[in-house]
């Protein structure tokens, strides 16, 4: 290893790898430095080549800490080692873009060098960019909603899979929901494999009606949406062992259906993750020896006869898809819905949200978890935060008018 002041270079299998700056803070609440992200990905690297391993990646970069700016990069840098791999990513707008595809120890250093903290991979592999090997499915749990329901409708996706003669592999998200990651033949195009996701989540919400929504829109939503868009081609997942930007650097954290039940996410950071991968392994170490069918869960979709759901914007229109527009617009369905908040960032949005409930308490006694609407919305490279409230369980005397968003 050769140190120098302002970098570091790395031997890794062979190769070299610079690490500027390596004592800058990128998580300063966790005392996490450039170089501690160097070294956990080090120590987890057979595991977070697993996840991400051969896939072609979006580099989310943190420059200048998590409590700063970020972007999100699909081109790999032009100046980048002649080691690395890329592939030509195609996208729903007609553009494309040459993305990373790590396949080493060192190209994971070299990603976290440019301060990237977290891994999302396409589910395809670099050999075959157009037929997706990974059904993902991801349990977003709307405002309120805690732990113990999420791991419930996680349960109803094992048991539906299971019945199916799928294989589920759980990972906590790393933030509040659970992801369930399903290796199938790489045999459908995207487009099947998003019908089969849209059938599991309505069959989800068929058994556990209470629990979990298949529900695009956010005003419809209610307990955990089983989000079936996250398998739109271009759309990516933080893949297992990535480092999320929360305070106590907490990470994704693959388990087993029995330790899902009893475990609490916030034990899985940087921190911790090394000592776990040394002293259990990796618990989706045998992931890639399966390679489930599709068939079943398409023959469920014909069974349910509902016809396509909305696809995330700036997709094309599918046939046969409903109205793309929330149902609060239709005509004579308007419902009282207000923003309340904007911002770059989501625990700002909610602040901003807590701010009017404390300003506006008797309205406030009387809305429901899904009545607090967190849309995050995405741009090319970055995201912003929206906070809406829909006020249909609020008597209309109590019903305060739209503040100015913060």
């Amino acid at each position: 290893m050769g140190t120098s002041k302002d970098e570091v270079t790395l031997e890794i299998g062979g190769r070299e790898v610079v690490i500027t700056h390596p004592d800058k803070l990128l998580i300063a609440s966790a005392n996490v430095r450039k170089i501690d992200l160097v070294n956990y990905y080090l120590a987890v690297a057979e595991g977070a080549l697993r996840g991400a391993g051969g896939r072609p990646c979006i580099l989310v970069r943190y420059p200048n800490g998590v409590d700063d700016e970020f972007f999100f990069q699909k081109r790999a840098p032009t100046k980048r080692p002649d080691w690395l791999e890329v592939a030509e990513i195609r996208f729903p707008s007609g553009r494309s873009a040459e993305e990373v595809v790590p396949r080493h120890p060192a190209d994971l250093a070299w990603m976290a060098n440019l301060a990237c903290l977290e891994l999302h991979p396409h589910p395809v592999r670099a050999e075959d960019l157009d037929h997706p090997d990974e059904l993902r499915v991801d349990l977003d749990p709307v405002p309120g909603v805690e732990w113990p329901q999420i791991v419930q409708v996680a349960d109803v996706v094992h048991e539906v899979l299971t019945e199916l003669g799928l294989k589920g592999w759980p990972k906590t998200s790393g933030s509040r929901g659970i992801h369930v990651l399903v290796r199938i033949e790489p045999r459908w195009t995207f487009d099947e494999v998003r019908r089969a996701a849209l059938a599991l989540a309505r069959e989800v919400e068929r058994r556990a009606p209470t629990l979990a929504s298949s529900k695009w829109w956010k005003e419809e939503r209610r307990g955990v949406f089983v989000d079936y868009n996250q398998n739109a081609k271009d759309r990516t997942v933080t893949s297992a062992y990535s480092v999320r930007p929360k305070p106590d650097a907490r990470v994704s954290a693959p388990v087993t259906w029995k330790e899902l039940a009893a475990c609490n996410p916030a034990d899985f950071t940087l921190h911790t993750m090394p000592e776990r991968f040394r002293r259990i392994g990796d618990p989706h170490a045998d992931i890639d020896h399966w390679r489930c069918s599709l068939e079943p869960l398409l023959a469920l979709a014909d069974a349910q006869g509902e016809g396509d759901a909305p696809w995330p914007p700036h997709y094309r229109k599918a046939a046969g898809e409903p109205r793309r527009a929330p149902p609060s617009t239709a005509p004579r369905v308007k419902k009282p819905l207000i923003e309340v908040a904007r911002s770059e960032r989501e625990a700002e949005a909610v602040a901003a949200a807590e701010e009017w409930k404390a300003k506006h308490p008797r309205a406030a006694a009387h809305l429901e978890p899904a009545d607090v609407l967190v849309d995050r919305m995405r741009g090319r490279s970055s995201l912003w935060y929206r906070v809406r409230i829909n006020l249909e369980h609020v008597p209309a005397r109590l019903r305060p008018k739209s503040d100015k968003p913060t």
